[in-house]
């Protein structure tokens, strides 16, 4: 004799006794309260569903191009770059040089 692997879907029989169970472990209070709830958390499921699919298959609105806040580009002031750092040295001197020429007179 075999046994089978599979269960089928539950009896009248077997279906009483899961509702005898859950009447005692949870008590007859707590079973309207525990329906309601799933019955609110059905309803917002199935309303964020329907919203989902409404957007989904919606045809598309006109488009509308991105605006970005970009600042328009500052003027350029010329500023001295010097390249090479003797050059600098070399101005520096001659600035010493002509402050003490002045100091001089």
């Amino acid at each position: 004799m075999s046994l089978p692997l599979a269960f089928g879907m539950p009896g009248a029989p077997e279906m009483f006794i899961i509702l005898i169970i859950v009447l005692v472990l949870f008590g007859a209070k707590k079973i309207p309260e525990f329906a309601r709830s799933l019955g609110k958390a059905t309803k917002e499921f199935k309303e964020a569903k329907s919203a989902f699919n409404d957007a989904v298959h919606a045809p598309p609105t006109e488009q509308v191009e991105p605006q970005h806040n970009i600042a328009p580009p500052a003027e350029e002031e010329e500023l001295e770059v010097d390249s090479k750092p003797e050059e600098k040295s070399e101005k520096k001197a001659e600035a010493k040089e002509e402050a003490q020429a002045k100091s001089d007179k």
